[in-house]
């Protein structure tokens, strides 16, 4: 049994089970509905590469895709200094934990239309409801992993007497980095999820809307070639988390 697992993961051949599996659903699925609205994959999948071939998939693709990178990114440059800030100051944890606990439970959605009026009608309300659902994974897993550091580390830093930016830059981020991956592991599938509802309003590119045209339109084998589409975007999204977190954590 474990050779044989061993044998799937060292081929890499849980990836092809995996597909085969979704795959398999998918068209089970479609045979027991039998209906247009669940097309099987195999029409979609050829479907879905003529249309990324045409580059009309292609052009929603890029402006989704810009949207969650620059959400994430911003989510990144501010939320990590502020979880480290919490992490190393019971000051500042004093003062920015109750703006977390109050803030993280909101359902950020709801105010989509207050970040319209706020950012206008294009890029920047998307990039700032999807900011303002991954900013606070980062913000409390920086903090939570920078206290779950054995506090020997921080008696040695100490002991040596390095200045903070040397302990930060040294000793704090590397010891956070994983957990700072898995949270935003965790934000991308809600991330994804928030920009495919907001590109539904006052757009008319991005997967979400691109999907939701496609239903209203009754062309449902585009509708789920959009469909294929997100799910790569997400798939695409965690592989390079993945790369980053093999690049820089190599001792996991």
């Amino acid at each position: 049994m474990n050779e044989s697992f061993n044998i799937l993961k060292t081929k890499g051949i849980s990836k092809i089970y995996g597909a085969i599996l979704i795959l398999s659903i998918w068209h089970i699925a479609s045979i027991i509905i039998d209906s247009n609205i669940v097309p099987s994959p195999v029409l979609s999948i050829p479907h879905f590469i003529k249309a990324i071939l045409e580059k009309d998939l292609i052009f929603h693709i890029i402006h989704s895709l810009k949207r969650i990178t620059v959400s994430i990114v911003l989510s990144v440059v501010i939320g990590l200094p502020l979880g480290i800030l919490m992490g190393m100051s019971r000051k500042w944890e004093y003062i920015l934990r109750p703006l977390i606990y109050i803030g993280y439970p909101i359902p950020k959605i709801a105010f989509l239309p207050v970040m319209m009026i706020i950012f206008g009608l294009g890029d920047n309300s998307k990039i700032a409801l999807i900011f303002s659902i991954i900013i606070f994974q980062i913000v409390i897993g920086t903090r939570d992993a920078i206290k779950e550091i054995p506090n020997e580390v921080h008696l040695s830093a100490k002991s040596l007497n390095l200045n903070l930016k040397f302990k930060i830059i040294h000793i704090i981020i590397p010891s956070i980095l994983p957990k700072l991956l898995t949270a935003l592991r965790i934000s991308i599938g809600i991330s994804i999820s928030a920009l495919f509802f907001a590109e539904n309003f006052a757009t008319s590119y991005g997967i979400g809307y691109f999907i939701m045209n496609s239903f209203l339109m009754v062309d449902y084998m585009s509708m789920f070639s959009g469909i294929i589409a997100i799910s790569l975007m997400g798939l695409l999204i965690f592989k390079i988390i993945d790369k980053i977190e093999k690049r820089l954590c190599g001792w996991l």
